[in-house]
Protein backbone atom coordinates (compact mmCIF):
# COMPACT_ATOMS: atom_id res chain seq x y z
CA UNK A 1 0.00 0.00 0.00
CA UNK A 2 2.39 2.71 -1.14
CA UNK A 3 -0.08 4.67 -3.23
CA UNK A 4 0.24 8.44 -3.24
CA UNK A 5 -2.50 10.77 -4.43
CA UNK A 6 -1.83 14.42 -5.17
CA UNK A 7 -4.46 17.08 -5.78
CA UNK A 8 -3.10 20.32 -7.24
CA UNK A 9 -5.66 23.10 -6.98
CA UNK A 10 -5.80 26.82 -7.74
CA UNK A 11 -5.57 28.81 -4.53
CA UNK A 12 -6.44 32.04 -6.36
CA UNK A 13 -9.72 30.47 -7.51
CA UNK A 14 -10.52 29.38 -3.95
CA UNK A 15 -10.75 25.69 -4.86
CA UNK A 16 -9.33 24.43 -1.56
CA UNK A 17 -12.75 23.28 -0.26
CA UNK A 18 -13.44 21.36 -3.48
CA UNK A 19 -9.98 19.75 -3.34
CA UNK A 20 -10.35 18.90 0.35
CA UNK A 21 -13.79 17.35 -0.20
CA UNK A 22 -12.46 15.21 -3.05
CA UNK A 23 -9.48 14.23 -0.87
CA UNK A 24 -11.85 13.17 1.91
CA UNK A 25 -13.93 11.11 -0.52
CA UNK A 26 -10.83 9.37 -1.91
CA UNK A 27 -9.39 8.68 1.55
CA UNK A 28 -12.70 7.24 2.71
CA UNK A 29 -13.17 5.05 -0.35
CA UNK A 30 -9.56 3.86 -0.59
CA UNK A 31 -8.73 3.69 3.12
CA UNK A 32 -6.76 0.46 2.62
CA UNK A 33 -5.04 1.48 -0.62
CA UNK A 34 -3.83 5.07 -0.08
CA UNK A 35 -0.76 5.67 2.07
CA UNK A 36 -0.47 9.39 1.40
CA UNK A 37 -2.62 12.18 0.00
CA UNK A 38 -1.26 15.67 -0.65
CA UNK A 39 -3.12 18.90 -1.31
CA UNK A 40 -0.89 21.29 -3.24
CA UNK A 41 -1.90 24.91 -3.81
CA UNK A 42 -1.18 26.34 -7.24
CA UNK A 43 -2.29 29.21 -9.45
CA UNK A 44 -3.70 29.87 -12.88
CA UNK A 45 -6.92 27.88 -12.66
CA UNK A 46 -5.17 24.54 -12.20
CA UNK A 47 -6.98 21.48 -10.89
CA UNK A 48 -5.15 18.19 -11.39
CA UNK A 49 -5.25 14.82 -9.66
CA UNK A 50 -2.35 12.39 -9.83
CA UNK A 51 -2.14 8.80 -8.62
CA UNK A 52 1.45 7.64 -8.16
CA UNK A 53 2.65 10.51 -10.39
CA UNK A 54 0.25 9.54 -13.20
CA UNK A 55 -2.16 12.31 -14.21
CA UNK A 56 -5.69 10.93 -13.80
CA UNK A 57 -7.63 14.21 -14.08
CA UNK A 58 -6.86 17.62 -15.52
CA UNK A 59 -9.49 20.35 -15.48
CA UNK A 60 -7.67 22.00 -18.38
CA UNK A 61 -7.74 18.85 -20.54
CA UNK A 62 -11.28 17.80 -19.59
CA UNK A 63 -12.77 21.30 -19.58
CA UNK A 64 -14.54 20.68 -16.27
CA UNK A 65 -14.22 19.30 -12.78
CA UNK A 66 -14.73 15.56 -12.30
CA UNK A 67 -17.84 14.04 -10.84
CA UNK A 68 -16.69 12.25 -7.70
CA UNK A 69 -17.71 8.83 -9.07
CA UNK A 70 -15.60 9.24 -12.22
CA UNK A 71 -12.64 10.49 -10.19
CA UNK A 72 -12.88 7.46 -7.91
CA UNK A 73 -13.02 5.18 -10.97
CA UNK A 74 -9.91 6.75 -12.50
CA UNK A 75 -7.98 6.61 -9.22
CA UNK A 76 -9.10 3.01 -8.70
CA UNK A 77 -7.91 2.08 -12.19
CA UNK A 78 -4.39 3.17 -11.19
CA UNK A 79 -4.09 2.02 -7.59
CA UNK A 80 -6.49 -0.95 -7.27
CA UNK A 81 -7.70 -2.08 -10.71
CA UNK A 82 -9.46 -5.20 -9.42
CA UNK A 83 -11.44 -3.38 -6.74
CA UNK A 84 -15.20 -2.87 -7.06
CA UNK A 85 -16.69 0.50 -6.24
CA UNK A 86 -20.13 -0.96 -5.65
CA UNK A 87 -23.23 0.67 -7.11
CA UNK A 88 -21.31 3.71 -8.38
CA UNK A 89 -18.97 1.55 -10.47
CA UNK A 90 -19.16 1.89 -14.21
CA UNK A 91 -18.34 -1.25 -16.10
CA UNK A 92 -15.57 -0.90 -18.68
CA UNK A 93 -16.82 -0.84 -22.28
Amino acid sequence: MNNRIEILYCNQCRWLLRAAWMAQELLTTFDQEISELALKPGTGGIFEVRANDVLVWSRKEEGRFPEITELKQRVRDHIAPGRSLGHSDKKPA
